[in-house]
């Protein structure tokens, strides 16, 4: 049997006590959630066809966590804080320990300020190439608040839980002879900090933080912080680095391969219980954190205790079907949507200032958040926070906001509290727009000050841009309304790619002008929503695709329309052309009108040109609802749902990219989809269930009905409260209002 093969098999049979739990046992929407779903490559059609390397895997990791935590805990298979490289894979056969982890859920970024904790017994084999043991994915369980394994090499049964800031570990060695606990800062720059504390049976450290993309090496100016209270005392313990004991030593720093052990001997309790703190602040406010999230409680109970925190956010959205597997989907997807961002802020609200960490903040009375994989999530993670959760919705975007008001420049990618500039476009941009025209948040006269002054200047100083600040290849954008080929965009993670980025700014322009219009600022919004339409810059009609363009205005001969091409952002120039979600009907008047546009279309499903793994094409499914032919929507929809969504291991089709792929399942099966963030509207299509319900909040719910969807699956008119929908479009407020969107079928 294959590798691949035997993974599915395993899996098979875990999916198949596991929904035999569910059930049998527990009707608890959480225990539909499996974590481990996306943690191992990818075989869907698209994946294979369209994605290259860590594309095709979905870098999740199976997190036991509050939602949005602090720290994510999961089983450790990978020991390095490297880009691309996830803590957790499924196909991995050792476990290396269990990880204090600020991975970015489906990301190919890498992990930073993490630690990391190992029980072994027997010999004292503390190195992570040494210490790794076996174990079984058929005894291993994997759920959001709780985790349990065992490790085979030494006969210890693992657990884990958690709340925001802390986590809670608890170990029982089932063989007699001598046990250990390992912990380590997991710094790949030799540093970190880690100190014994015998009196009080704690274990105390720091790993530093390093930033990737601009700045890449630089620190970023604070670490991430653990306090571990043992409930045992210490009989033997000691410091090493790499292959050197130093026995009896209680402290080291900044040296390669760090870490602290202690040894419990034979005639103790075989049962080692851990609560960590963690913080982005000083050991003294995870001390801090760890007293007042986790205290004098006992694992049980703050084990239920998260296990009632995830069932009351799954209850956000409730589906009926009768099969499990659907969800399992479902209700894991809404798992990976609640990761990102992360809650940076303490208990007592400080938090490291950002693009810096050189003062202390305060966040009051709300959390700051961090870590916004925003290329990805403005398209329907945040549209979703925005429906069943706008109060947290609203504290992100004043995060943002605040960002700004410390850094002098709204960013474009912030993670570990940094400018980053890692992908393309401006969206934070699109964020603030959706929260502020769907009433989620307000916007001060100096807010905005921020938004058009990425849209309309560049940083004075060299040092400021090439740190992340501001547009990418601004100046040239604003000269010729396009990025010509002859910008290169080199103080750029992605370089190039300058037609995928004329197309990201036109729509950033165009939400940026929703804005201006709503404040009242009428000028600003004449020019940006003039500037939205700059997609037709780089829109060749002749081979009816955008492609790359000179500054003299003619386009390059460098042109395949269904191969990658440097100008275009990880895929095709033909996937991009469909990216105009701003004015769907201007991209249909460049294709030549609705039959021409149908055509294309259709040829471009037809060839397999759809990469589901990617986002830039995540609205191209939903356009066919703009152009007279709904029922494609319906029919395409369906079989992306079929295909590129499983309850197995690779059964997400590429990186989650912070739940964006996720958010996408959540949408295309209640049956509406936000084509253009940063307006109100939504494309409607048939549900993938006969009936979802979205709580809304004041005690309203958003109802969506298809009756007899198991065998008919033919619209044949849509009611919204009762009245005809005359066009497959429905407004924000018709959801937070609450009412029923019912489909009519044939």
């Amino acid at each position: 049997m294959s590798k691949g093969l035997k993974i599915f098999a395993i899996f098979l049979f875990a999916s198949i006590i596991y929904g035999q739990s569910i059930s049998e046992k527990d009707s608890s929407l959480v225990n539909y959630v499996n974590p481990l779903i996306g943690t191992a490559p990818s075989r869907t059609i698209s994946s294979i066809k369209h994605g290259e390397g860590t594309e095709n895997n979905a870098q999740v990791i199976p997190s036991v966590t509050m939602p949005f935590g602090m720290t994510n805990w999961t089983a450790q298979t990978r020991n390095v804080e490297t880009k691309c490289v996830a803590p957790y894979y499924y196909a991995d056969s050792l476990i290396t320990g269990f990880r204090g982890s600020h991975w970015l859920s489906g990301s190919c970024t890498q992990d930073y300020g993490s630690f990391t904790v190992m029980p072994i017994s027997g010999n004292l084999n503390y190195l992570p190439e040494k210490r790794g043991s076996h174990y079984s994915h058929q005894n291993e369980v994997s759920t959001p608040y709780y985790y349990k394994v065992g490790l085979k090499n030494y006969n210890v049964d693992c657990e884990i839980t958690a709340t925001t800031r802390a986590g809670f570990m608890r170990f029982t060695f089932n063989d007699s002879e001598n046990k250990y606990i390992i912990i380590e800062p997991n710094s790949d720059e030799n540093e970190g900090y880690i100190k014994i504390l015998p009196e009080t049976q704690e274990i105390v450290g720091y790993n530093p933080v390093h930033r990737i993309y601009q700045g890449w090496g630089d620190r970023a100016g604070f670490s991430g912080y653990f306090v571990a209270k043992f409930d045992q005392p210490f009989e033997v313990y000691g410091v090493y680095e790499n292959y050197q004991l130093f026995d009896k030593a209680t402290e080291i720093s900044n040296r390669e391969k760090i870490g602290a052990y202690i040894g419990f001997l034979s005639n103790s309790s075989k049962v080692i219980k851990i609560k960590i703190g963690t913080s982005f602040v000083s050991l003294e406010n995870a001390r801090e954190n760890l007293n007042k999230e986790i205290g004098n409680k006992n694992f049980d109970e703050i084990k239920n205790e998260l296990k009632e925190i995830w069932n009351k956010q799954l209850l956000k959205v409730k589906i009926k079907s009768s099969s499990n597997n659907d969800k399992v989907k479902f209700y894991t997807s809404i798992y990976h949507s609640f990761q990102h961002p992360r809650i940076y802020s303490d208990l007592n609200g400080e938090y490291p200032s950002f693009n810096g960490g050189t003062e202390i903040k305060k966040a009051s009375p709300n959390n700051y958040y961090s870590d916004f994989s925003v290329w990805d999530t403005y398209r329907a993670l945040h549209p979703l926070f925005n429906i069943i959760m706008p109060d947290k919705s609203n504290e992100m975007i004043k995060s943002l906001l605040s960002m700004a008001e410390q850094g002098g420049w709204l960013p474009i990618f912030p993670c570990w509290n940094s400018y980053t500039s890692a992908m393309i476009g401006d969206h934070v941009i699109s964020i603030i727009a959706d929260g502020y025209v769907k009433g989620v948040v307000d916007l001060t006269e100096k807010e905005y000050f921020y938004l058009k002054q990425n849209a309309t200047k560049s940083p004075e100083n060299l040092s400021d841009y090439i740190d992340g600040k501001g547009r990418r290849a601004l100046q040239s954008y604003l000269n010729y309304g396009y990025i010509p080929l002859e910008d290169s965009v080199k103080e750029s993670f992605h370089q190039q790619e300058q037609v995928s980025r004329t197309l990201e700014y036109a729509y950033d322009d165009f939400t940026l002008s929703q804005i201006s219009k709503k404040m009242g600022y009428a000028e600003d919004y004449e020019n940006f929503f003039n500037r939205s339409k700059n997609y037709r810059n780089v829109f060749d009609s002749s081979v009816k695709s955008v492609r790359g363009k000179f500054k003299n205005g003619a386009f390059t001969d460098e042109f395949l329309k269904d191969k990658r091409m440097p100008y275009i952002t990880e895929g095709t120039p033909w996937q991009y052309t469909w990216y105009v979600p701003q004015d769907v009907n201007g991209l249909i008047n460049l294709m030549g009108g609705i039959d021409e546009f149908n055509k294309e279309l259709d040829k471009f499903f037809e060839t397999n040109n759809y990469w589901h793994g990617n986002e830039p094409g995540h609205q191209i499914p939903f356009l066919y609802t703009y152009s007279g032919q709904p029922s494609k929507t319906n029919k395409i929809v369906s079989k992306i749902l079929a295909e590129e969504y499983s309850a197995e291991p690779g059964g997400l089709s590429g990186n989650d990219d912070s739940g964006q792929m996720s958010a996408w399942y959540i949408f295309a099966t209640l049956g509406f989809y936000p084509v253009c963030p940063g307006s109100t509207e939504y494309a409607v299509f048939l549900p993938a269930f006969e009936e979802s319900t979205l709580n809304v909040g004041d005690g309203k719910t958003f109802i969506i009905k298809a009756n007899g969807l198991q065998s008919k699956n033919k619209v044949k008119t849509i009611l919204l409260n009762n009245k005809v929908l005359e066009k497959n479009i429905i407004n924000h407020s018709d959801i937070t209002n609450g009412g029923t969107l019912e489909f009519v079928l044939e």
